[in-house]
């Protein structure tokens, strides 16, 4: 079907794709099987660190994985990333890396370290005084 000025027109009912070099499209819900939390939902943040498993050193060893699993580790063998950096570098939503971080843990190969809360910091007047008792001795 043309339009008045010679262009291709969809027929109504046709699927149409906007950009046909986007490939296949896999919705977030797919990745993670339907489910939207994870048991350890509480201890991934956004800035919680995840830190890949020196067992999960060379080749990821279970085939059940997906691409984005073995992508996670693969990240964090080099340096622990946050929740935050890992969503943004897969350019996926923060919930759907949550859960994909939660079947990692369950097979043990990543664990997640939390940052020490600014507030459970010691005082630095007390790191101080500490030092100069040192000094003094």
């Amino acid at each position: 079907m043309s339009d008045q000025d010679g262009r291709d027109v969809p027929e109504r009912g046709a699927a149409r794709w906007f950009d046909d070099d986007a490939g296949p499209v896999v919705r977030p819900y797919a990745m993670t099987r339907g489910r939207t939390r994870t048991p350890a939902e509480g201890r991934l943040d956004l800035i919680a660190l995840v830190i890949a498993e020196s067992r999960a050193d060379g080749d990821v060893p279970d085939q059940t994985l997906s691409p984005e699993h073995v992508e996670i580790v693969e990240l964090c063998r080099g340096a622990p990333l946050s929740v935050a950096e890992l969503a943004a570098e897969l350019d996926l939503p923060v919930g759907v890396v949550r859960v994909l971080i939660g079947d990692l843990l369950d097979v043990e190969l990543v664990h997640v370290s939390r940052p020490v809360p600014p507030a459970e910091l010691p005082d630095e007047k007390v790191l101080r005084e500490v030092i100069d008792g040192l000094r003094a001795l």
